[in-house]
C-alpha cells in the first residue's frame, strides 16, 4: 500500500517527477514497518516536498488501484490518497527532480493511479 498527498491549487493538482523519470506521480510513498498511513504521509511529504503536514488537518479522500509503474503487466498498486494542510514552501527535495500543478488536460503524463485520481477530481468538479 502506498500513501499519496493530494493538494489542489487553482483547480490543478500537485504532481512530482522523480529524477530520471518522465512520468509524473502524486507525492508520497510506501509505508514503512509500524507506520500508520498518516505517519507515512507526514514523513514522505517532508522528504519529498520539504514542508510539514499539519497532523490535525489530514483528511482521507479515497484509495485507487491501478497498474504499478514499471512493474510487469497486471501487477497492481493501491494508493491511499489524503488531503492535508501544510506549513512551509513546497520545494522538490530528495529523489524529486521537479514539482508542478497539472490540470486534467495533462492526465496522460501521469502514472495510472494518478490518472484515476484526476478522473475522480474532474468528475467532482474540483479540477479544471
Amino acid at each position: 500500500m502506498k500513501v499519496a498527498f493530494v493538494h489542489v491549487k487553482d483547480r490543478k493538482v500537485l504532481v512530482a517527477l522523480n529524477q530520471g523519470n518522465d512520468t509524473w506521480f502524486l507525492p508520497g510513498g510506501q509505508r514503512e514497518a509500524g507506520e500508520t498511513e498518516e505517519q507515512t504521509l507526514i514523513r514522505e511529504v517532508k522528504e519529498e516536498l520539504a514542508v510539514d503536514i499539519v497532523p490535525d488537518s489530514i483528511e482521507y479522500f479515497d484509495t485507487f488501484e491501478a497498474q504499478a509503474f514499471g512493474a510487469p503487466e497486471g501487477e497492481l498498486v493501491r494508493v491511499a490518497c489524503y488531503f492535508a494542510s501544510f506549513e512551509g514552501e513546497l520545494t522538490a527535495s530528495s529523489e524529486i527532480a521537479e514539482i508542478d500543478f497539472f490540470s486534467y488536460s495533462m492526465r496522460d503524463r501521469t502514472s495510472a493511479p494518478t490518472q484515476l485520481l484526476l478522473d475522480d477530481l474532474k468528475r467532482r468538479g474540483r479540477i479544471a
